[in-house]
């Protein structure tokens, strides 16, 4: 599951208009952060966002799928979707999926207990 530099480093630069954003590898992929919350993963040079009830049906409408992998021989998701190919092409399109995964990630942060929530700028 190897995550290249190269796609990594393009999805950095289509992300560029939301401010700084990072990447950081991890289980065998890697993440994307801005302003220390994950909002996106990569798994074989495949783009995830995070998802909840408020931008679900845009993925579901697209036909994406959630983000599963085994564990312990039964399968287990993550709260990630993959991202529709079509908005690598449409990057102000792609821009506002990602504002939309960064406010998933902001509320399920803010609906941490306050000693387990991250530190961020916003």
């Amino acid at each position: 599951m190897p995550v290249s530099a190269d796609y990594t480093d393009f999805l950095i630069e289509m992300l560029a208009p939301l401010g700084p954003v990072t990447s950081r590898r991890m289980f065998g992929g890697a993440g994307l952060f801005a302003d220390g919350l994950m909002f996106g993963l990569i798994v074989d040079d495949v783009l995830y966002f995070k998802v909840d009830g408020e931008n679900r049906a845009a993925f579901e409408e697209e036909g994406m799928e959630i983000f599963s992998y085994a564990r312990s021989g039964k399968q287990a998701s993550l709260s990630y979707w993959r991202v529709p190919e079509r908005l690598f092409d449409e990057p102000d399109e792609f821009v506002n999926w990602a504002r939309d995964a960064m406010s998933v990630a902001l509320r399920a942060d803010a609906a941490k207990p306050p000693s387990q929530r991250k530190k961020h700028s916003a």
